[in-house]
């Protein structure tokens, strides 16, 4: 059997709230060769820096389950459509992925991409969430594009911005520097919440954070604090919309 592509935390079963992290892992299956430095590994176009550690405070001290990915996004990006360009990258921020360069696509779609979505799209069924939170962390700066990215936090969406606008307007209210739709858009890449959340009508808030500003203990507990308490203002707001 293959390895699992994602892990749970928290209780199986009802709940208001919860998470998604696709990008949660840089790990690579040992029969995998990207071909890429181990320092490659760790930067951005590997994993999303800081997203997991938040998510899993989110859901260790504050009570909102999660469901993360346990594979890296140079081995098959999970936020990505089975039929797009991007679901094994060949290259990513001006690094080349030579191990990807004729991979086996329908095999890691069978071994890692199906099953995640599939345990995800199960999990939230058994959940029925009011509310969904997606996170991903971006870099402050591209290295194939350099230009300062801002923002300290975004929301991103795609038709349904319910909850992402009470989301910018909270974060607003408290001193955050907010994206909407920033650093890209969720009308492009929004591919999770496409399929778990729009076309379920399930709210959702697909946040990224600058991850600059995760890439500690101390910062990550920060922001799923401030997440956490955002998320539950949200709640109410859609409760009385």
């Amino acid at each position: 059997m293959s390895e699992p592509s994602y892990r749970q935390i928290g209780k199986q079963g009802r709940a208001s709230i919860v998470t998604v992290c696709d990008h949660a892992s840089n790990h690579v299956p040992d029969d995998i060769q990207l071909g890429v430095s181990a320092q490659a590994m760790e930067k951005h176009i590997a994993w999303d820096i800081g997203a997991a550690g938040v998510t899993e405070r989110m859901a260790r001290r504050h009570g909102i389950p999660a469901h993360l990915a346990q594979i890296s996004r140079l081995v098959i990006d999970l936020h990505r459509e089975e039929d797009s360009p991007g679901l094994i990258p060949q290259t990513s921020d001006g690094i080349l992925i030579p191990g990807n360069i004729g991979a086996d696509r329908e095999g890691r779609l069978d071994r890692y991409y199906r099953p995640y979505h599939d345990a995800l799209g199960k999990w939230l069924d058994n959940a029925d969430p009011r509310l969904i939170l997606s996170i991903h962390s971006f870099t402050p700066s591209l290295e194939s594009a350099p230009a300062p990215r801002p923002w300290e936090i975004a929301l991103l969406y795609n038709q349904d911005d319910r909850a992402a606008r009470h989301a910018i307007r909270l974060l607003g209210e408290l001193g955050c520097t907010v994206g909407d739709n920033e650093p890209y858009s969720g009308k492009q890449l929004n591919a999770t919440m496409n399929r778990h959340a729009e076309a379920h009508g399930r709210p959702y808030c697909a946040i990224e954070i600058r991850n600059d500003l995760i890439a500690t203990r101390a910062g990550q507990a920060r922001w799923a604090g401030l997440i956490a308490d955002v998320a539950g203002r949200v709640l109410l707001a859609l409760d009385g919309s």
